[in-house]
């Protein structure tokens, strides 16, 4: 069976194409380097020792996506029977600055996937969002049936395209989705070969820790100490990105032998705040990382982490790397970069 992976030079995407390939898919991979680099395609192959096709395309350019399909059609040796949607931009503050560019890349993409969808009889499709579809206020942890409402133009993002999808998978009853609602990966393969790698200043966490331990940014900012937290800053649900990955294939085989469109969280049940996150990476990685305190970023929530037992029940995964593997698999691959 062959997925197209959206993205799939990306962080996650990167690392959900090795965990397809190990488990027997065929993939192609379609990314339009915008905030990747094509070293991640070899990086894959590297790992997995094997090959597939790589499109540097634009999923907005439904021209060029409608001549992969064509290529990878059901006349051909490697039909695209399911497709996991990563393809988007994703800093949150940078979604506030500049919300248009947002609602333009990430929903523009996810229609014309859903235009092709129909058009060539996918069976399946995996989106990848996010736990910012959620209100703030909820109750934690946040289960499925938590009141949505996003409070940034990413967050509104992933949620007008989850509607998109399901109303697509409605119209159209031969494709099935899941909608993967997931927290905050961090790590790296272990093999240190990938990882998150964004260009230009990271806006995540964990590389940015990584790379004022490496000298590459003066400072960690840590925005906001005043928050009704452990330790005044942010609490997040961080999560091994190859727990995370691992996730998207059993999320496949799922959606393979069910029909509709499930929203299922994926994360660890535990919040980690800031503070606890950089005093674990230089304890386990034997690091010094200078640090100061910055006003709060819009849009940012105090607390966030999921109610997993859905994945588990649905899909029989859970996380199963802890904090150590998150800070020293970050480090190797940081170190040979």
């Amino acid at each position: 069976m062959t997925i197209l992976v959206t993205g799939g030079a990306g962080y996650i995407g990167s690392h959900t194409c090795v965990e397809l390939l190990n488990a027997g898919y065929s993939i192609v991979v379609v990314d339009n380097l915008c905030n990747s680099k094509e070293e991640a395609i070899n990086g894959i192959k590297r790992i997995t020792g094997a090959d597939f096709d790589f499109y540097k395309a634009d999923i907005r350019d439904e021209t060029a996506m409608t001549k992969i399909f064509e290529r990878h059609s059901a006349n051909s040796t490697s039909p695209i029977s399911g497709i996991i949607h990563f393809a988007g931009l994703k800093a949150v503050g940078e979604s506030v600055e500049k919300p248009i560019l947002y609602y333009d890349n990430n929903i523009n993409s996810t229609l014309v996937l859903c235009k092709l969808i129909k058009q060539f009889g996918v069976k399946c499709m995996i989106f990848s969002s996010s736990a910012t579809v959620y209100r703030p206020d909820n109750p934690m942890p946040l289960t499925e049936d938590a009141v949505l409402g996003p409070i940034n133009p990413y967050g509104q993002t992933k949620f007008m395209c989850e509607q998109i999808i399901r109303d697509a998978v409605t119209a159209h009853p031969q494709c099935s989705a899941i909608l993967l609602r997931y927290f905050n990966p961090v790590g790296a393969h272990e093999s240190g070969i990938i990882g998150e790698n964004p260009q230009g200043i990271p806006n995540n966490l964990m590389p940015f820790i990584a790379q004022t331990a490496m000298g590459l940014q003066k400072e960690l900012k840590v925005f906001g100490n005043d928050y009704d937290t452990i330790d005044g800053t942010g609490v997040r649900d961080y999560i091994h990105v190859v727990c995370l990955a691992k996730g998207h294939v059993k999320a496949i085989e799922y959606a393979i032998n069910h029909s509709g469109c499930e929203a299922i969280n994926l994360g660890t049940g535990q919040g980690i705040s800031v503070m606890q996150m950089l005093e674990a990476f230089q304890k386990i990685n034997q690091v010094k990382i200078n640090c100061v305190i910055a006003p709060r970023r819009p849009g940012d929530a105090a607390v966030s982490y999921a109610d997993p037992s859905k994945a588990l029940n649905l899909l029989g995964w859970k996380a199963e790397k802890n904090l150590n593997d998150m800070c020293a698999d970050t480090w190797r691959f940081q170190s040979q970069t």
